[in-house]
């Protein structure tokens, strides 16, 4: 992607674990709580919080959505210690197999999209298939909350796989990031994000998501994307959005920013991921790159 001016783009939690390993140009990425980082290449676990990413108009790379607990496997690191992080991938302790600053170099030189592709499915399969085994719990368990969007109470979801609640908790958060009540948060918000932009009223909305009213979905929406919902649909409806890939397929995640916007939003000055913005294509469904929404990722440019 080559644009004549810088872009600010805000990114809003989704349920996924993201890659960018990016070719050339750096991305700033801000997160409330946390300093600014520039990086290439980046790793992002799960969040609560949106993040701010920012890049001087060029960005060349390949971002790959992955599974929470595919992530774990991938990388070899408890998923606590990325989650509401921007890091270099090859920061992680765990990681096993090609280094993926290696991989990120590997693939920019390689003269097009079909090798790339080859070339990241070889390597990212080689490093699942020797990586730390996640637990089927787990996998269950975020796939129930997913089937739910995230209205399954953690009782009940330690009843289902069969552990008490604080073990479920534990497990939750070293192999998905996030303890089960915050991803569930996260799993919510996405969906009420899909029924806002398909028309769907607030208070409607908040009632099909199981929010205790509109009051609290609109305070949970800003807290978690650092805008209300009037002002997420206000700036979904400019004509710059038409243009914006957002990172799942369906699925309404990102928001472009003019030099002024962040302003407007008390959480996005301090924070989302920075990613190329047109589609990208990564691992097969199978192998968890779907997010945990039965989407497969894209490819970006």
């Amino acid at each position: 992607m080559a644009l004549d001016r810088p872009r600010r783009r805000l990114e809003t939690p989704i349920g996924a674990a993201t890659l960018l390993l990016g070719f050339e140009q750096p991305v700033r990425i801000s997160r409330a709580g946390r300093p600014p980082v520039s990086l290439v290449s980046v790793v992002n676990g799960l969040t609560t919080l949106p993040a701010l990413g920012e890049h001087g108009g060029r960005l060349s790379g390949i971002e790959v959505l992955l599974a929470p607990w595919a992530a774990f496997t991938l990388f070899g690191t408890p998923q606590y210690e990325l989650a509401n992080r921007s890091l270099d991938p090859d920061e992680l302790a765990g990681s096993t197999g090609v280094p993926l600053g290696e991989l990120a170099a590997a693939l920019a030189v390689l003269p097009g999209w079909p090798e790339r592709f080859a070339l990241l499915d070889r390597v990212l399969l080689e490093r699942l298939r020797a990586g730390v085994p996640v637990s089927e719990r787990v996998v269950h368990a975020w796939s129930l909350l997913g089937r739910s969007a995230g209205r399954v109470p953690v009782p009940r979801l330690a009843e289902e796989v069969g552990w008490s609640v604080r073990h479920l908790e534990n497990r939750f958060r070293q192999q998905i990031g996030l303890a089960p009540k915050a991803a569930a948060r996260v799993l919510r918000l996405q969906r009420a994000r899909r029924l806002l932009t398909a028309g769907h009223g607030q208070a409607e909305t908040a009632a099909m998501c199981g929010y205790y009213d509109q009051a609290h979905f609109s305070g949970e929406f800003k807290t978690m994307t650092g805008c209300t919902p009037g002002e997420f649909l206000a700036a979904r409806r400019l004509p710059a959005a038409s243009a914006l890939a957002d990172r799942l397929a369906g699925e309404p995640t990102s928001l472009l920013l003019s030099s002024g916007r962040g302003a407007l939003f008390s959480k996005t000055r301090a924070g989302t991921t920075g990613h190329a913005d047109r589609p990208a294509v990564g691992l097969p469904r199978r192998m968890g790159a779907s997010g945990g929404q039965g989407e497969p990722a894209r490819e970006a440019p």
